[in-house]
Formats: structure tokens, sequence, C-alpha cells
């Protein structure tokens, strides 16, 4: 594919996830702090609802009226194999917890593969009205309710004293023997707040944060995130320092603080 028939390829695509994921979000809204929300429970204990499934099969149906051959992978439904080398990979609502808590601070999610590079990232906050996105090559914008977007750019602090670290759940460091790492950073930081899921990531891709860290995800908690933090100038990479959302960690920060988060992480 030329570069010119791959840009079209994703600008098209780009469409269709923001169109997708505000629809996604109306759905979402529906169910969002209602009384009668239920919540069942997955095989790993994980929460799971009405607006998670729908969500998913929501996004699903637009994805396949669009592009029929593209691949399909998300967190609540099967895989679905495509023919081409396109591949989407899903979460309809990244931090279903904090969405049966009536919190704000949740993400529906799609990322894109293209012969297995992450090449576009949508992260919609349903109920802030915010979407960040980007495609390869074409930097990453911030779209707050009705404004125009806005450059999503990290930013240039080189200090963790001056930084805002931010993480998903405290109890997970001590679980993978990280629990040094994660005092060191909350003693060290200018500020340290529990704002997680992908929302403690684009403040990161906004410039609003310096550090997030989610000692454990899966590839749908990721897969948006990689393209939209390095279009805006940072890294999402895991813990080794590769760029990668199938190693089951991983962490978003600007590029001044890259090597210094990586050594803390190391101790």
């Amino acid at each position: 594919m030329n570069t010119h028939s791959e840009k079209f390829e994703l600008k098209a695509r780009l469409e269709l996830a923001l169109t997708a994921s505000e629809k996604a979000s109306e759905l979402i809204m529906q169910h969002y702090q209602s009384p009668d929300l239920k919540v069942d429970r997955k095989s790993d204990d994980s929460p799971v609802t009405i607006a998670d499934r729908g969500a998913e099969e929501l996004l699903r149906k637009e994805i396949t009226l669009a592009f029929p051959e593209d691949s399909i992978l998300g967190e609540e439904l099967p895989p679905v194999e495509g023919t081409n080398e396109f591949k989407w990979i899903l979460d309809p609502i990244d931090g279903t917890k904090p969405f049966t808590q009536g919190v704000p601070l949740f993400g529906t999610l799609m990322g894109l593969e293209e012969n297995g590079k992450l090449v576009l990232g949508v992260c919609r906050f349903p109920a802030l009205n915010e979407v960040v996105y980007a495609i390869k090559g074409e930097g990453a914008w911030w779209k707050i309710r009705d404004q125009e977007p806005r450059r999503a750019q990290v930013s240039d602090k080189s200090q963790l004293s001056e930084s805002v670290f931010c993480t998903t759940t405290m109890t997970r460091w001590e679980t993978i023997g990280k629990q040094k790492a994660y005092e060191y950073f909350c003693r060290n930081s200018y500020l340290a707040r529990g704002w997680g899921d992908c929302y403690g990531h684009m403040l990161v891709a906004t410039g609003r944060a310096e550090v997030m860290i989610d000692p454990t995800l899966s590839p749908w908690d990721a897969a948006a995130l990689l393209p939209i933090l390095e279009e805006a100038g940072g890294h999402w990479i895991d813990f080794d320092g590769n760029p990668s959302i199938y190693t089951g960690n991983g962490l978003a920060v600007n590029a001044a603080l890259k090597d210094e988060v990586l050594k803390i992480i190391a101790q």
C-alpha cells in the first residue's frame, strides 16, 4: 500500500471510529448513574454491565458495516477474523468500576493495528464529552465538547519532583513485586493521584500529568493509548521500555522522564 492510499485508509477508519464511539457514548450514558444498573461478574471476577456489552456490540456493528474485511478483538465478545491487514482492538468501557460507581472517569477505547503495528487510537470520555484521538503521522488531538480540536501534547517537565504521577490501582504493585517503586513515585512526585485507567493516560497525552503506570492490563486496555501517546510526543511502553500492548503492563510518560521512570520501576 502506498503512502497516499494508506493515509486515506486510516483517515476513513478514524472518521468511523469517531462516529461509532460517539454513538456508543450515547448508549452508555443511558445507563450511567442509573439506580437500576445491574452489575454482573465475569470469570475473572471483574465487573461487566449491559452498557459494556451493548456498546461493544454497537462498535462491532459499525465497523462491520463500514469495513467488513477488518478483524476485531474486543473485551466482551469473541474475536472476528478478517481478511485484510487491519485489526480493531476494542474496550467499550475502560474503567467499568468507576462507571458502576457513577464516577465520570471512564472511556471508550478503539485501537487499530495495521500489519501488527498500532496506527490509530480513539479514547472518548462519554460522561465528560471529550475525545482524544490520533493516527500515525498526523499528530494527536483533543476535542472538548463542541470546541474545535486542539493539539494534544505531552509536557516537557524533566523533574519527577515537578511531575504528576497517576496509577489505576495500588494493590497490584505489591502483587507484581513493585511496591518499592510505587512508594518511590508517591514520595518523590509533585502530586500522586489515583486518576486511573485510560483517563490517567490521557492526562499524560494532554500535558496534565507526566507519568501514568498500570501494573497489569490487557491489550484492549492499551491499544488506543499507544498511538495517541506517540503522536503527542510521549511514550506508551511496557516495564521493559518496549512499545508493546501484549506484555501485561504499561505506562504513559513524557519524553523527558522516560529513562528515569524505567530505572525506578527496575529497582
